[in-house]
C-alpha cells in the first residue's frame, strides 16, 4: 500500500525521472541501500522502485509506528521499525534478515537520519552506520545502491519550512531523480564492507544529481 500511495502522491509534488544502470538487477532477497536527505525521499524512492516493479520492505525509525493509520499500515505490511539508541535496535536486523530469506527486498538507509542543514542543496551521503554491513555479511545478500536527488526541494529545513515545502511543491513541481546502480557483494571486514556500500551509493547519488542538474539546465535553455 505504501508503494502505491507513493506512486500516486509523488507525481503530484514533483517531476520524477528514474534511470537504471545497464547492469542493475533488483533480484528477490536483495538489500536496497539509498541516500537519505529529506523526509520526502522515502516516498520518492518507493515511487521509483514501484515503476520498476518492486515494493520493498522498509527499515525505518520506530517513531513512525506511533502515527495513527500509518503505524497500523507499516505493521500490517511487514515494514521494520528501528528503536534507536536501544538494545532492541538489533531486533531490526533479525527481522530484515528474515524478510531477505523470504525473498523480499529490504530498503535501508545506512546514514540513520537526515542532514541538519536547512537549505535545499544537494550533498553526498554522510557516513554509514554498521547495520547495512552487518546485514549483508549475515545474509550474503547483494546490495543494490540507489541514489536520489531533488527531495530536499520538496521538504527540508525546520518544521515551518518543511510544511511550506510540502504545501507549495504541487505548484513548484521540482525535478526529482532516482538512479538505480548495479548490485554488489560486500567483502572484507566491517569497515571495508561499509566503505564499499558508501562508495556505491555515493556514485548512484552523483549520477542522480548530475541528471537532475542537466534537466534543470535544459529547462532553462530556450529553444531556437
Amino acid at each position: 500500500m505504501l508503494s502505491r500511495i507513493a506512486d500516486i502522491l509523488v507525481p503530484a509534488v514533483g517531476r520524477l525521472a528514474v534511470t537504471v544502470d545497464d547492469r542493475a538487477e533488483l533480484a528477490p532477497g536483495s538489500i536496497i541501500a539509498a541516500n537519505h536527505t529529506s523526509l520526502a525521499d522515502p516516498a520518492i524512492v518507493l515511487a521509483a522502485l514501484r515503476r520498476l516493479g518492486v515494493s520493498p520492505v522498509v527499515v525505518a525509525a520506530a517513531g513512525l509506528w506511533r502515527i495513527p493509520l500509518l503505524g497500523r499500515a507499516l505493521a500490517r505490511e511487514g515494514h521494520i521499525p528501528v528503536i534507536r539508541n536501544d538494545r532492541r535496535a538489533s531486533d531490526a536486523l533479525d527481522l530484515a534478515a528474515k524478510a531477505l530469506e523470504e525473498g523480499r527486498l529490504v530498503l535501508i538507509y545506512a546514514e540513520g537520519g537526515i542532514p541538519s542543514r536547512r537549505d535545499a542543496g544537494e550533498e553526498p551521503p554522510r557516513a554509514f552506520r554498521s547495520g547495512l554491513s552487518r546485514l549483508a555479511d549475515r545474509t550474503g545478500a547483494p546490495v543494490v545502491p540507489v541514489g536520489q536527488a531533488g527531495a530536499r526541494r520538496v521538504t527540508s529545513g525546520n518544521a515551518a519550512k518543511q510544511l511550506a515545502g510540502v504545501a507549495t511543491a504541487p505548484l513548484r513541481r521540482p525535478d526529482l531523480h532516482v538512479h538505480v546502480g548495479a548490485p554488489l557483494t560486500l567483502t572484507g571486514d566491517g569497515a571495508a564492507r561499509t566503505a564499499q556500500a558508501h562508495t556505491a551509493v555515493t556514485a548512484a547519488w552523483r549520477t542522480a544529481a548530475d541528471r537532475l542538474g542537466s534537466s534543470r539546465r535544459n529547462a532553462r535553455t530556450p529553444e531556437r
